[in-house]
């Protein structure tokens, strides 16, 4: 099983996460941090040093956070295919909210 860091990450990317992997898998993307699972030796050495509590073993990350888990395998196509899923999440969301679908009505 691998590491995730999840969207508390955006807006954060404290590197404290990066500096301690012994193994250098923590990849800087425009928004957010991304660890490759391929990369990834499980040792959770990461996880008390995010200061936003942004990382999660893959198994334990929470349902809403789903999407993040997607884009460790992504870095096998670069950053950039991360940052433009990210933006496209992150606009997706930011429409449904702004929607008003799934707010409670007065």
């Amino acid at each position: 099983m691998t590491y995730v860091i999840s969207e508390a990450c955006i807006g954060s990317m404290d590197r404290s996460c990066v500096e301690v992997c012994p193994v250098d898998c923590i990849y800087e993307a425009e928004q957010l941090l991304v660890i490759h699972p391929g990369e990834c030796i499980d040792c959770g050495a990461c996880v008390p040093e995010c200061p936003v509590d942004a990382i999660y073993p893959e198994g334990e990350l929470p349902l809403d956070q789903a999407f993040f888990a997607g884009l460790g395998p992504m870095l096998a196509d670069g950053v950039e295919a991360i940052d433009a899923a990210v933006r496209a999440h992150l606009d997706g969301r930011g429409a449904r909210d702004r929607s008003g679908v799934g707010a409670d009505e007065p």
